[in-house]
C-alpha cells in the first residue's frame, strides 16, 4: 500500500519552505503528499513580503475532502496563521482522529517575519498541542508558547519541553539548532525521558525551511510505520543531508532552502 502524508500548511510562493518544502521532502522519501493550504505568502529568500490566509471553511472543505478518498498515514501541521483557521484545524483532526499528528508550531520565519497571529497562539496551545503525537517547536517557539524567557542551555530547553508535553502533546522535539557549538543537538522528550539526537552542525546561510522539512521528514517515516524514535532519528539524518548539500544550490540573494533532492539530482 502506497504511504499517504498529509500537510496542512501555508504556501511559500519562493517554493523553499511550507507545503512546498514538506511535498518535497514526502517525495524525496517515497511518500506520497496531500496538502491543504491554510495560507498563501509573498516570499522569497530575503523574507516575507506578505500572508494572506484562507477562509477557515475552505481549510475545512480541503480537509474533508482529502479524508473522505485517501488513506492518511499520518499529518503535518505547521503554519496556521489565524486561531480560526486553527479552530477549524482542530474540528478536522478530531473527525478524522487516527493517524499521528506532527505539529510544527511555525510563528516566525527563518528571516524573522512573524507568520501568527498574537491571538493564535493561546488557541493553538489549548486546542491543537493535546492533538499532537510530537510537536517540534526550536528554541524560540518553545519560549512563546510558554511565554518563558528564551532557553539559554540545553537543560533549560529540556524543561521547557518538560512543560510543554503538560499540555498534552504525547512527546516534544525540542530543536537547539539556535544554540552556538560545534553540534546541532534536538531532544525528544516523552514521559518515559529524554534522547538526544546530534549531529555536527553545517556551515551554510541555506537554511530556508529547516524546520518544515525536518516535521515533515518525520511525518514522512511515520506513515511509513516507523516508530516515533525511528523517524526523529530518520528525519534528523535527512534533514542534515540536506543541509550538507544545499550549497549546491543557487537559489536568490538570501537564505536559500535546503537541497531536499540531494539523493536525486546530479
Amino acid at each position: 500500500m502506497t504511504a499517504i502524508a498529509l500537510t496542512i500548511a501555508g504556501s511559500d510562493s519562493g517554493g523553499g519552505a511550507g507545503i512546498q518544502a514538506d511535498l518535497k521532502t514526502f517525495s524525496a522519501l517515497a511518500v506520497y503528499g496531500a496538502s491543504v493550504v491554510a495560507a498563501l505568502t509573498a516570499q522569497n529568500t530575503l523574507g516575507v513580503q506578505g500572508v494572506m490566509a484562507v477562509p477557515p471553511d475552505f481549510v475545512a472543505a480541503q480537509m474533508e475532502s482529502v479524508f473522505a478518498d485517501l488513506r492518511v498515514g499520518a499529518v503535518k501541521v505547521g503554519m496556521l496563521p489565524t486561531a480560526e483557521i486553527i479552530g477549524a484545524v482542530a474540528a478536522g483532526l478530531h473527525h478524522h482522529a487516527g493517524p499521528p499528528v506532527v505539529l510544527d508550531p511555525v510563528m516566525v520565519a527563518t528571516s524573522g517575519d512573524r507568520l501568527i497571529a498574537a491571538d493564535a497562539v493561546a488557541r493553538l496551545r489549548t486546542e491543537l498541542l493535546p492533538l499532537a503525537t510530537l510537536v517540534t517547536p526550536n528554541v524560540p517557539e518553545a519560549a512563546a508558547l510558554l511565554e518563558a524567557p528564551v532557553a539559554t542551555s540545553e537543560d533549560e530547553l529540556e524543561a521547557q519541553a518538560r512543560r510543554i508535553l503538560a499540555l498534552g502533546a504525547r512527546a516534544v522535539l525540542a530543536k537547539g539548532g539556535h544554540f552556538s557549538g560545534p553540534e546541532s543537538a534536538d531532544l525528544l522528550v516523552t514521559a518515559d525521558g529524554t534522547s538526544r539526537f546530534a549531529t555536527a552542525r553545517v556551515a551554510t546561510r541555506n537554511t530556508h525551511g529547516t524546520g518544515c522539512t525536518l516535521s515533515a521528514a518525520i511525518a514522512a517515516g511515520l506513515a511509513l510505520g516507523f516508530t516515533l524514535e525511528e523517524a526523529v532519528a530518520a528525519g534528523k539524518r535527512y534533514l542534515t543531508e540536506a543541509l550538507r548539500a544545499a550549497d549546491a544550490l543557487a537559489i536568490g540573494g538570501g537564505s536559500g532552502p535546503v537541497h531536499h533532492f540531494f539523493g536525486w539530482w546530479r
